[in-house]
């Protein structure tokens, strides 16, 4: 990867993140600056950077990929709100929901391939009467 595209994805992304923060603080509803909280800055980048440098097959696959991670920023999610309201301690509930997020989506990942594999077994052969 060229030093060029790095700066990029990193420019991209840090203004992802930065203008989704200032609507989360700024907007006066804060539902929908939650949902600004929430921005799939990571993804959006990943896949505009590989759709411009390798096409849109690739950058598919990257989209594809990524449901397995935004499974787990659902697992995040709940997990940080319950735990901050059980500790009131953010940084703990942090990472608990960062263990949640790996945790989660690493399950969806191996329950997939489990699935893929009984779906490609042979089925036995039932004679009907």
């Amino acid at each position: 990867m060229k030093f060029r595209e790095l700066l990029l994805r990193f420019v991209l992304g840090g203004l992802a993140v930065v203008l989704s923060y200032m609507a989360s603080v700024l907007l006066p509803w804060k539902a929908l600056g939650g949902i600004f909280a929430a921005f799939p800055a990571v993804m959006v980048v990943a896949v505009l950077m590989v759709g411009i440098s390798q096409g849109s097959e690739k950058a598919a696959a990257v989209a594809r990929g990524s449901v397995y991670g935004m499974t787990g920023c659902a697992v995040c999610v709940v997990t940080v709100w319950y735990a901050l309201k059980i500790t009131d301690a953010w940084w703990p509930s942090l990472l608990l929901g960062l263990m949640g997020w790996f945790a989660g989506s690493f399950a969806l990942l191996k329950l997939k391939g489990k699935m893929q594999k009984l779906h490609r077994l042979p089925r036995k052969q039932t004679k009907h009467v």
